[in-house]
């Protein structure tokens, strides 16, 4: 005889995040609010992530998006875009430069009413967040 099971009530989480079977390792976890319609969330990735391959660290030539430097894309319903990001070295003198050039281009998307940038290091960043992409142009296979 199976026993009876109960049930929890979980609180409804105010965030939807988008789920890949097949993620690649640069690819960041995206979240939108459940009043972004689904026909807009897949402009927003698109666009978005367009935008954030015209960034690169100015050091490395590469975009900052297939380094994997990118980990979270929040999407509010007021359509302010919430980016972590982090950097592949604590003490990188372009942070701030990187961040603003990210809010310039994220800011550009049809449809973004504004945009902040948070720099994090948890986790910290490491070669295996980068693309296939990102290392044939680094040269490191």
């Amino acid at each position: 005889m199976a026993e009876a099971q109960s049930i929890e009530a979980h609180p409804v989480e105010t965030q939807e995040t988008v789920e890949d079977q097949d993620v690649m390792p640069n690819v960041p976890q995206w979240l939108f609010d459940p009043l972004v319609p689904e026909a807009e969330r897949g402009r927003y990735t698109n666009d978005i992530v367009a935008a954030l391959k015209t960034v690169f660290d100015p050091e490395i030539p590469c975009d900052i998006y297939e380094l994997g430097l990118i980990y979270k894309v929040d999407i509010g319903d007021d359509r302010l875009v919430k980016i972590d990001m982090t950097l592949t070295a604590p003490g990188c003198p372009v942070a701030s430069e990187i961040a603003r050039s990210i809010e310039a281009v994220v800011g550009a998307v049809p449809g973004v009413l504004g945009v902040a940038v948070a720099v994090v290091f948890d986790p910290p960043w490491d070669q295996g967040r980068m693309s296939d992409e990102a290392r044939v142009s680094l040269d490191m296979f």
